[in-house]
């Protein structure tokens, strides 16, 4: 056996075997946190972005409170898309076949797009593990098919996307049939203001962890290649050519710009698939299954689809338009650079991001500037050479304006006077501030 860190934590020596076995040492900053406070039996909060670990976070302590004696449900993780729920369930089969239990302890994976009496029937016996969609397993509740009140433990992943979703009503509508005392326990990229009301009927004196160390790995570079009223299909074509992905997600705004750029991409000859909120489940499904057999290089993708969804060895992350919110892009280019790989992060910007670009630099990222002409990055101005020139024509203007006299006897054509005096002046200082040679 491993000497690991998670001997700390006093985990069962089965729990310690299934870590060795599932090839984990360090614990990731979320799991320091998160695991002995669920021990404890506290609620918890848990901030922080894909990649960072959340799922083992809370996964490892749960099992290892399981009583294999009781054949009831004893803990429920909820998930806003099936395809993160069918990836959490691979993790809990994943563990119970670690821990040599595949008939000792039962789990049962419930979404939406299958069918429900067959569900129903799978229920003769309560399971001890629920992992699912909201709505599906609230269904079966509302059934008499499924008793969670003997869960100990309740699991929200992805808290603002199930918000956004529509789905946190769901989740209300569950714990409301739950036990007054369990213990409830929250993850989320975001904690938005509207989230608030739920986290304050169902947390009590929660313990609440903020990974800020998530923001960007060392192994991620960031670059910036200006858009200049070019087609965005354009300058994503010319990057392909610059690059050689494992796998890249190109980001859009919406789906109907996810639709028309990948049309776009797949004229030029790119190898693209889309995923998107549009897409019917049987079509995201088949799109997923096209990814893991390495089918496309290209993904162009909504912020929304994206959100959830572990597609494994992307290099690249390109945004075809900078999102909205800091939030967004932090949480776009961790798909990247993840578990101490290298990732790339390349956006296309236009004036109006610079704003965004400016407030991610004051969190402490670190952006370089390129073009791209026949397949090469060429270094260019920095995105805010103008910014910096436009201020500091501000600051000697003012200037300026404070060395001008203003006559103590006002006549006609003073202003031009004025005007004149202040650009002499303004002439002066920029030739004293010039870099001698």
């Amino acid at each position: 056996m491993q000497n690991h860190l998670f001997k700390q934590y006093a985990l069962s020596p089965m729990m310690n075997e299934v870590i060795d076995k599932l090839g984990f040492y360090d614990p990731t900053p979320i799991q320091q946190k998160v695991i002995p406070a669920v021990l404890r039996g506290e609620s918890v909060i848990g901030q922080s972005h894909t990649g960072s670990g959340k799922t083992h976070s809370y996964l490892l302590p749960l099992f290892n409170q399981l009583v294999e004696e009781k054949k009831e449900v004893q803990f429920v993780v909820t998930a806003p898309t099936r395809e993160l729920a069918i990836q959490i369930f691979d993790e809990v089969k994943n563990i119970i076949k670690f821990a040599e239990k595949e008939n000792v302890w039962s789990a049962k994976l419930f979404i939406g797009g299958t069918d429900k009496k067959r569900s129903i029937e799978k229920l003769k016996e309560q399971p001890q593990i629920v992992v699912g969609t909201p709505g599906r397993i609230l269904d079966l509740i509302e059934e008499g098919a499924l008793d969670i009140y003997s869960a100990k433990s309740f699991v929200v992943d992805e808290a603002d996307l199930m918000l956004d979703l529509g789905f946190i009503k769901e989740v209300d509508q569950m714990l409301v049939r739950a036990d007054q005392r369990i213990q409830v326990l929250v993850f989320s990229a975001t904690i938005p203001e509207r989230l608030q009301p739920f986290l304050k009927k169902y947390l009590e004196n929660p313990s609440y962890f903020k990974m800020e160390d998530q923001l960007s790995p060392e192994t991620m570079e960031h670059r910036l290649v200006p858009l200049r009223h070019q087609p965005t299909s354009e300058v994503v074509y010319r990057i392909s050519e610059a690059i050689q992905p494992y796998l890249a997600i190109i980001f859009t705004n919406g789906k109907e710009l996810a639709n028309e750029l990948a049309e776009e991409l797949l004229d030029k000859g790119m190898e693209v698939g889309i995923i998107h909120g549009g897409l019917t489940p049987r079509e995201r499904k088949r799109v997923l299954k096209d990814i893991q057999s390495l089918r496309y290089q290209y993904i162009v993708a909504t912020d929304l689809a994206a959100r959830g969804i572990d597609i494994k060895g992307v290099s690249h992350v390109i945004n075809a338009q900078m999102p909205k919110e800091e939030e967004f892009y932090i949480h776009r280019v961790g798909r990247t650079a993840r578990a101490g790989m290298e990732g790339t992060a390349i956006s296309l910007y236009k004036d109006e991001d610079l704003p965004l670009i400016e407030k991610l630099e004051k969190k402490g990222l670190s952006f370089q500037s390129y073009d791209v002409k026949k397949g090469e990055w060429l270094e260019s101005k920095s995105w805010n050479e103008r910014v910096k020139r436009k201020k500091k024509e501000n600051e000697v203007e003012k200037e300026a304006w404070r060395k001008v006299r203003k006559p103590k006897k006002v006549k006609p054509g003073y202003k031009k006077k004025m005007k004149l005096q202040q650009e002499k002046t303004k002439k002066k200082i920029n030739r004293n501030t010039k870099p001698k040679k």
